[in-house]
């Protein structure tokens, strides 16, 4: 390291103050007062401190990090005497902005090999910051999560979707997260200081679901001491979430058409109508052109209904979502319990994407909840998972299917790693334990294929 004239420590060769004045990482030394000694250039741009008042200052004075006060990285090699490579961080500019940092540590000797300081270099990553935020958005709407390409379209579409004031149609599955969907909706629409209000319509009777949809007027039947606003009335000036609208009977289906079509209803018993002010949201896990082919459904309803329509894909058709899911559901869960698990084994997602998920996400939300019952601490393996799930992922036709959830896997590590990396496939390998040729090797054999970013610099291409 570089000790200008200005200090009590020789200073380094012309060629050396070269280096350390053309590199884009800041560097600066200490003296074991932990007082500034050098203060290279880049260090000046990164921090916004000029060299000759940085000099003779604390270092935490300068730099005013977040590691500063409980995990001084070189306070812990001055201790230790071992350095410390890559240890994230930020720092406040002059201008009093959080600049993250990757810091990296060593021992400052004299020419006699006595201790006389430290050495730390720190290295901007407010682009690589940025990077992965706008990959985290692209992963991630409202409380969405999925990197799966069926799933990027809907996200794309989500915005007009939600600010659009037609009736929205869901389909999919039970337990593919079709109120989560809705309540996204809602969330990104011009509606969403408005309530949000979801009826089941499976869950409830006839009569019943008519008095919770429209409410009724005192004396309306025996037992109505007194007026009831129903679902519509509670959800004025926000979204209503009709779910499993494919259970409603026809007459309710008669109702609903006309709320749809004049936008006004009556509560039971009521003999003037009343506004709806209301975005209508259904959704369901049926077929609604064969239950219009066999006289269940309302075909007028159903074009009403059907303006605007988003269909979920099943879990087994969006398999590479499984990590990420399972990681959310895990830091949910660590929330919730107080509880420290670190994330699953590689065994444990393997045979998580094995299995076909006949429930969907919901299911595997319920299994990760299960395994946080017998796993206290650390990763969740095979032995925490349920019964039922290792007995179908470890019979015979586990084995021909863990080859391919192991691919799975494996190809999500590297994209990880490449975004990890700003798409820098020589860090991605060093970061996966491979070399650059194997990283090459298995990125054509799992097909992932590299970006195209016109702004790609020359790094990120090796």
């Amino acid at each position: 390291m570089t000790i200008r004239k200005q200090q009590t420590i020789p200073s380094g060769s012309s060629a050396t103050d070269a280096i350390l004045e053309s590199i884009s990482d800041g560097v600066f030394t200490v003296d074991l007062n932990w007082r500034i000694t050098s203060f290279n250039r880049a260090a000046e741009q990164i921090t916004g401190v000029l060299r000759k008042e940085a000099i003779g200052q604390l270092c935490s004075e300068v730099f005013r990090c977040s590691m500063c006060e409980t995990e001084c990285a070189l306070r812990r090699t001055l201790k230790t005497g071992k350095p410390v490579i890559g240890k994230s961080g930020y720092i406040i500019n002059s201008e009093g902005q959080r600049i993250p940092i990757s810091v990296s540590t060593a021992v400052l000797r004299d020419d006699q090999g006595r201790i006389i300081g430290g050495a730390e270099t720190f290295r901007d990553l407010s682009e690589i910051e940025v990077l992965r935020l706008e990959l985290a958005g692209r992963f991630h709407v409202g409380d969405l999560v999925s990197r799966s390409p069926l799933m990027q379209k809907i996200f794309a579409i989500l915005p007009a979707v939600a600010a659009s004031p037609s009736t929205a149609l869901i389909l999919g599955e039970t337990g593919t997260g079709k109120e989560l969907m809705a309540r996204t909706i809602h969330d990104l629409s011009l509606r969403c200081k408005g309530p949000f209000v979801a009826v089941n319509c499976g869950a409830l009777p006839e009569t019943l679901l008519e008095s919770e949809l429209f409410g009724y007027k005192k004396g309306a039947f025996t037992g109505a001491e007194k007026d009831k606003i129903g679902r519509f009335a509670m959800a004025k000036g926000g979204t209503l979430f009709l779910d499993e609208i494919g259970e409603m009977s026809p007459a309710l289906q008669v109702r609903l058409l006309r709320v749809l079509q004049d936008q006004t209803y009556e509560p039971l018993g009521a003999t003037v109508s009343e506004k709806a002010d209301a975005r209508i949201v259904v959704a369901t896990n049926k077929d609604l052109t064969e239950q219009i082919r066999k006289g269940l459904f309302r075909e007028d309803l159903y074009y009403r209904v059907n303006v605007v329509r988003i269909e979920l894909p099943p879990l087994r058709r969006r398999k590479e979502d499984i990590p990420i899911l399972a990681d959310n559901f895990i830091t949910r869960f660590n929330h919730l319990q107080n509880k420290k698990i670190k994330g699953l084994t590689a065994d444990a997602i393997a045979l998580l994407m094995a299995h076909d998920w006949p429930g969907n996400v919901r299911e595997l939300e319920n299994v990760i909840e299960r395994s946080f019952i017998l796993c206290t601490e650390g990763f969740i393996g095979i032995e925490h998972l349920p019964d039922e799930l290792t007995a179908h992922g470890l019979s015979q036709r586990f084995g021909s299917s863990m080859k391919i959830s192991r691919d799975l896997l494996e190809a999500q590590a590297i994209r990880s790693a490449l975004e990890k990396n700003a798409f820098n496939r020589l860090a991605a390998a060093k970061e996966l334990g491979i070399h650059k040729s194997t990283l090459f090797r298995k990125m054509k054999k799992l097909g992932i294929s590299f970006p195209n970013r016109n702004n790609r610099s020359r790094d990120s291409k090796k």
